[in-house]
């Protein structure tokens, strides 16, 4: 779809980041993390502008990792990066200035880009709005007791690399977690599907496909018969859930009987219940394809994303922070993918807003959506991020009683 047929939204490609006042409770303060979020405008943006041209996917984001430790360790806080068990896991702390005792406040960054299509989901502006955040915190560091903790997680789009982190201990002793999301709607609350990567490996034996193929097991045949299965399954499947994949081995040529192919899908859900029904199922019509075909099949489930937890509490104060600068939500989106801040949302209390950079009607994951996550409207949309961030962080770093509310929420039965 050309841009010039999307709608526009109603926070239009001009923002407002100017609010009459912060809202309360603590307008002073938010009103100069505002003023800290424009004061260092040129770096945050220059972070963003640089991890776009210069994409890498997961796991393998070397270049993003080492600008965004280096970024905030400029402003004073100690940094750990190499982080856990990832190479490019960023891990930030800064204690705040009246001692250690006090909430301890996640502000999380993504920066893994799409194979082939580079920040097709906008990650760039995830990372920049996260340094961003981190930076106006820091700038009223002296005036807080607690703790930010900054973490830069790779392995968003592949592999769920917050779900390796929760598993080095990095989420350990989190009271609540923030991350934005660029989409092409405004909106607070997600309901993103349970997701997993399936790696299928199909190996049969070669033979000449002219002269003797009745020697040969063909492994493309095999994943041929896969993906049949799965589009016949397809009908009995409930709306909310997903299967889909790409063939990434097919064959070396034309005249040989495959005796291997590979294939990477993924299959996702919007209860945990029907999601391991899925899994099973999927296994099954593999194990049937190689049956057939009288191939060998392996198969490999890896990076888990689940549904999300949402906090209303937290959400709470992000929606009157927001409609300061004239942001309204737009109600839960109905068209989420899936995230591995799902994982954390199981973890602690957890909010992960979206606010638009494009044209409503954008599709992600796409050309558009790539070259939307570079325009002016991106970069104003990522400084707003940093401010309502930040400004949501404040609201539970100076408030106690806000923190156990989310934690009592967070525990209360769904």
């Amino acid at each position: 779809m050309a841009e010039s047929q999307l709608a526009p939204n109603p926070s239009s490609a001009t923002r407002s980041r100017t609010a009459t006042r912060p809202a309360e409770p603590h307008a002073e303060a938010k009103a100069r993390l505002a003023e800290a979020v424009e004061a260092n405008r040129d770096e945050i943006l220059d972070l963003s502008h640089r991890i776009h041209a210069n994409p890498e996917p997961a796991f393998e984001e070397h270049q993003a990792a080492a600008w965004v430790a280096e970024t905030i360790a400029r402003h004073g806080y100690r940094v750990e990066h190499p982080a856990g068990s990832l190479a490019t896991a960023v891990h930030g702390r800064l204690t705040g200035g009246r001692g250690e005792n006090g909430p301890r406040i996640a502000v999380l960054a993504e920066y893994d880009a799409l194979p082939g299509l580079g920040h097709g989901c906008g990650h760039n502006t995830m990372a920049a709005s996260g340094v961003g955040a981190a930076i106006a915190l820091a700038a009223l560091g002296a005036e807080f007791g607690g703790e930010v903790v900054f973490l830069g997680t790779p392995a968003e789009e592949r592999g769920s690399g917050k779900q390796i982190l929760i598993d080095d201990g990095l989420f350990q002793g989190i009271d609540a977690a923030l991350l934005y999301h660029p989409c092409d709607r405004d909106h607070v609350a997600s309901t993103p599907l349970a997701s997993e990567d399936v790696h299928v490996t199909f190996s049969g034996l070669q033979a000449h496909a002219a002269s003797d193929p009745w020697k040969g097991k063909n492994a493309l045949d095999a994943l041929v018969l896969l993906f049949a299965s799965i589009g016949l399954w397809r009908q009995q499947l409930k709306p909310d859930a997903r299967v889909h994949g790409i063939v990434q081995e097919g064959g070396t040529a034309a005249n040989i009987i495959p005796d291997r192919t590979k294939a990477w899908f993924m299959i996702r859900s919007a209860d945990q219940a029907t999601f391991t029904e899925m899994r099973a199922r999927f296994r099954a019509m593999a194990e049937g394809a190689a049956l057939a075909t009288d191939t060998s099949v392996e198969v490999v489930f890896s990076g888990g994303s689940t549904t999300m937890k949402h906090n209303p509490v937290i959400a709470d104060r992000w929606v009157a922070n927001a409609a300061a600068y004239d942001e309204v939500d737009e109600g839960p989106d109905p068209f989420s993918g899936s995230t591995d801040m799902g994982n954390v949302s199981w973890v602690c209390p957890s909010i992960h807003p979206d606010l638009s950079i494009a044209p409503k009607g954008t599709p992600g994951h796409s050309l558009l959506f790539c070259d939307a996550a570079i325009t002016p409207r991106a970069d104003e949309t990522t400084l707003l991020a940093a401010t309502l961030v930040a400004q949501t962080a404040w609201d539970l770093l100076a408030d106690p009683v806000l923190v156990e509310a989310a934690w009592r929420d967070f525990h209360a039965p769904d």
